[in-house]
């Protein structure tokens, strides 16, 4: 076992004496980890789990009771709202940590947030939008906010004893363990909590259906709760695709996936689509960047435009469509690829009486009927003492009644006004706390009537504790009361499904084959600005002069077919890759498509050379100023995967000169900057398989001189070639005069 060891020095303190001893100074302490991990880690561990992460049995987190009490107690369920800072400031009291997470609480419990489906908190002002990333919500200075009239379910009878309260952390106030909710509430929120070394994420479910399912177990424990609890129902809406497996383990395990799709609507006049509802475990945000890189890597062409066009109405998520798209097979696509379906990942954990548990639905309900049976017995049994303590004092009355003048007279002769009491208690045979209530009583109720009206609530105490006894006695009169409140809540509260369900409905993929590319011939022309033009034959015979930038020029003109591999060689030694068929066919008379911005190259990143290919058969040549030239199969660039981007595409620890495609061995020209010569054939390279290889000397170099230029010996033209040449390599070459120059070719 792994030990740790400490050594403390030894401890001398101001004041004492040398000769005393200070225990452990000195000492080398040995302590298994395991130990220290016990000591220090765990009480940690239970503090997140038991007091801060898990919502116990009646729906909350602490921070959420303790925030939602503070505003009980300030009197926002009936008042009017207040200043979001003002609560914040008063949460502080009962929960220790600080403003901004006090604020993001009540954020989040506000109607205006939409994060709930039942929410707790009336907001007034910018609160922001579950589903949205970028929308926050204002300062608390800002805002207002006040209790939600369904909040008075949560605190019903909360001052009749019908949970604990124990001291806030510094003994200044006391806070309810848990709040007396008269329906399950666990359920009907989504609450999510990362503990150490466990999570819960519970999914919520419409309050009509869990409160008409709780009635149903209580009336018959073997009712099937898939009858009346339908399907999961979230604050955001989307359509839930109903799997009975998967909801099956939910519903049981408390484990499972719930399969949640975007709502959706295709606008004919408009060629858009319109996105209104969109699962709860995603915001629009992250939707429009996953889109914007699946149009990015070509993998979605369907889409012209996309809008976040959101406002005070509600959610609205647009996509212009190119004419003569299918709307339903790009939202296959679109489901497949995107969080515009996705999955909400149940793991109903709940604190039970300080313990975690994985629950069922079926399984959560028992242990909430569980504990509002107890409330409701607690609530009962303070009712009832209220009631025989008022009966034991209207008794006392009775005695009074017998003779009035009696207890005036007791009253008036009494010397000493302590002595009072005791007269009473001994002239009527009635105890100190019935005396002490006669003796409380005005002179000018002492009148027969007032007596009278008083003790006529006797039969009627009585009564009512017979009944309140019997109710005790009786489970199944606990049960008929929870049922009563359950009904009123939903006759109060409940509201339609915000989720659809969607049952037995196959679910659309999108294609997996490769979509087919059409095949037609094309010229692809570059610029040095990084523009490219694809045009095919038929255009370009009718088209005029290019229209280019200025002092912009074409580089590359390139005859091929429509399905044919694009590489795209930039100066920070990348290379991107993508498909002819991913531009648009073009004309001469305007600039083309921006390379650099349709591939997402990086800023100030520049295109060099672009390789088409259709079999990626042949080399390139790498030519450096140094003299060296690397040969690089364009195999080496062929990937499996869908790679759009390829880093350390060739070396760069010399400077580039030229990139030269060749598809068999030919005779190239080296120019230095002294105007000499070489001629070599690409079969007197050698091969390298290292992309980024710093290639073999071709042309040797005296100190300052470099490589200016590399050319095919067909379009230099050479007079006399063979005097260039050479069988090995490297060479210097020779200087090149005017007559060996033909016009193609001239000297710097």
């Amino acid at each position: 076992m792994a030990k740790k060891k400490t050594k403390q020095p030894a401890v001398k303190r101001p004041g004492l004496d040398d000769s005393v001893e200070i225990l452990s100074a000195g000492e080398v302490m040995e302590t298994a980890i395991t130990d220290t991990l016990e000591q220090n880690y765990m009480p940690y561990a239970m503090s997140v789990i038991v007091s801060r992460a898990l919502p116990e049995i009646d729906g909350f987190k602490p921070s959420h009771r303790k925030l939602l009490y503070t505003m009980y107690d300030m009197g926002l369920l009936k008042g009017a709202k207040t200043k979001s800072a003002n609560i914040v400031g008063q949460t502080m009291r009962l929960n220790p940590h600080g403003d901004a997470a006090i604020y993001e609480t009540m954020v989040r419990l506000s109607r205006g947030n939409e994060s709930l489906l039942v929410p707790f908190v009336d907001s007034k002002g910018n609160f922001g939008k579950a589903y949205s990333r970028d929308m926050a919500y204002a300062a608390s200075r800002y805002t207002e906010a006040k209790l939600d009239s369904v909040c008075e379910e949560l605190f019903r009878d909360i001052d009749s004893d019908t949970v604990d309260f124990v001291d806030n952390y510094d003994s200044t106030r006391k806070e309810p363990t848990l709040l007396p909710v008269t329906f399950p509430n666990i359920l009907t929120n989504n609450t999510l909590g990362i503990a150490v070394g466990m999570a819960s994420s519970i999914c919520s479910f419409n309050l009509e259906e869990v409160c008409n399912t709780t009635i149903a177990l209580i009336k018959d424990e073997n009712h099937n709760i898939k009858d009346t609890l339908l399907a999961p129902d979230f604050a955001g809406g989307g359509i839930i695709l109903y799997d009975a497996s998967d909801i099956d383990s939910v519903y049981e395990t408390g484990r499972g996936s719930i399969r949640v799709q975007s709502k959706w609507e295709y606008i004919k006049e408009g060629n858009l689509i319109e996105v209104s509802q969109i699962p709860p475990t995603t915001t629009v945000e992250a939707i429009m960047d996953k889109v914007a890189d699946l149009v990015k890597q070509g993998k979605i062409k369907e889409i012209n435009d996309m809008r976040d066009e959101t406002d005070l109405r509600g959610l609205k998520l647009t996509f212009d469509l190119k004419r003569g798209q299918d709307p339903e097979k790009l939202m296959a696509k679109l489901f497949k690829s995107t969080p515009l379906e996705d999955s909400f990942s149940a793991n109903f954990n709940v604190l039970i009486g300080g313990v975690p548990r994985v629950m069922g639905v079926k399984e959560i309900i028992t242990e909430w009927l569980a504990f509002r049976t107890e409330c409701v017995k607690r609530r009962t049994y303070h009712t009832l003492k209220g009631k025989k303590d008022r009966l034991h004092l209207v008794k006392g009355l009775e005695y009074i009644l017998l003779d009035i003048d009696k207890a005036i007279a007791i009253v008036r002769e009494t010397e000493d006004e302590k002595e009072v009491v005791p007269n009473l208690m001994i002239g009527f045979g009635i105890d100190e706390i019935q005396a002490e209530y006669v003796a409380e009583i005005r002179l000018r109720q002492l009148n027969r009537n007032y007596i009278l009206k008083r003790i006529e609530e006797k039969e009627q105490l009585i009564a009512e504790i017979a009944e309140l006894e019997a109710i005790l006695k009786s489970e199944a009169k606990i049960r008929r009361i929870i049922i009563k409140e359950l009904e009123a809540v939903v006759k109060k509260y409940a509201k339609p499904r915000k989720s659809e369900i969607r049952y037995g409905l196959p679910v659309v993929e999108a294609e997996e084959k490769t979509e087919e590319i059409p095949t037609y011939p094309v010229h692809i022309f570059t610029t040095a600005h990084g523009y490219m033009k694809k045009i095919t034959p038929q255009s370009l015979r009718m088209s005029g002069e290019h229209k280019l930038k200025d002092d912009d020029a074409i580089t590359q003109q390139i005859e091929t077919t429509n399905d044919a591999h694009l590489l795209f060689f930039t100066d920070t030694a990348s290379v991107y890759k993508s498909r002819a068929a991913q531009f648009e066919d073009s004309k001469a008379s305007v600039l083309g498509e921006y390379v650099p911005a349709k591939l997402a190259m990086d800023e100030g990143e520049n295109i060099v050379h672009t390789v088409v290919t259709k079999d990626y058969s042949g080399f390139l040549l790498f030519v450096f100023e140094n003299g060296k030239v690397a040969k690089i199969p364009l195999s080496a660039y062929e990937t499996k995967t869908n790679r759009k981007k390829l880093l350390n595409a060739f070396s760069d620890k010399e400077k580039l000169v030229k990139i030269m495609h060749f598809t068999e061995n030919t005779d190239v020209v080296l120019i230095s900057s002294v105007n000499r010569a070489l001629v070599v054939n690409t079969a007197q390279i050698p091969e390298k398989t290292t992309k980024n290889s710093i290639g073999v000397q071709v042309q040797t170099l005296k100190k300052n001189q470099t490589v200016k230029s590399a050319i095919t010996l067909e379009a230099a033209q050479l007079e006399n070639h063979t005097k260039f040449r050479t069988k090995n390599i490297p060479a210097a070459g020779s200087f090149l005069k005017e007559n060996d120059i033909a016009q193609q070719l001239t000297l710097e």
